[in-house]
């Protein structure tokens, strides 16, 4: 029998955010020890291609919402990408966490076989949830979030394996 869609997302959306809120933490009181701005990591990138830390908090949140919104007939909330600062950042994901904390199971149920279509320039796909979250919104979604990751790291912030994973058990 396939997980349900809400043990497969929902523990690990929060928990993922639950860590880039303590990684942020670590990334304040880092940036206050070394007088670094924290403009500088609100900006920082690790590819001149590639969205800044901003970007990556934004994207994250909104995959995480998207599955919501895509799987369920939850109201989804509305974050327009309008964060100027790294507080701003964190206050994103707490909105993103507070939400996702009011799912419960049963706002997913069936949610597996509903059709999801994705469309980004000429791609266009049908897949059903299983598909859509398994093979799109994880992958996305923890692309993201390891990219944020990476980048506070790649700026000096003592984050670790640990801190990307957070507690067991």
């Amino acid at each position: 029998m396939p997980l349900p869609i809400y043990d497969l997302t929902i523990p690990a959306f929060l928990r993922a955010f639950r860590n880039l809120s303590a990684q942020f933490d670590k990334a304040e009181a880092h940036a206050a020890e070394n007088a670094i701005p924290l403009e500088d990591l609100f900006g920082a990138r690790l590819a001149p291609d590639m969205l800044p830390l901003s970007g990556q908090i934004q994207r994250a949140s909104d995959t995480a919402k998207g599955v919501l919104g895509r799987l369920s007939a939850l109201d989804m909330p509305s974050f327009p990408d309008e964060e100027a600062t790294f507080t701003d950042l964190k206050e994103r994901i707490a909105k993103t966490v507070t939400f996702l904390e009011s799912v419960k199971p049963e706002d997913l149920e069936n949610a597996g076989a509903r059709m999801v279509n994705l469309s980004a320039g000429k791609l266009s796909v049908d897949l059903d949830g299983d598909t859509y979250v398994t093979r799109f919104a994880l992958p996305n979604f923890y692309f993201h979030v390891t990219i944020a990751y990476a980048i506070l790291r790649n700026r000096g912030v003592p984050v670790g394996k640990m801190d990307y994973i957070g507690m067991l058990g």
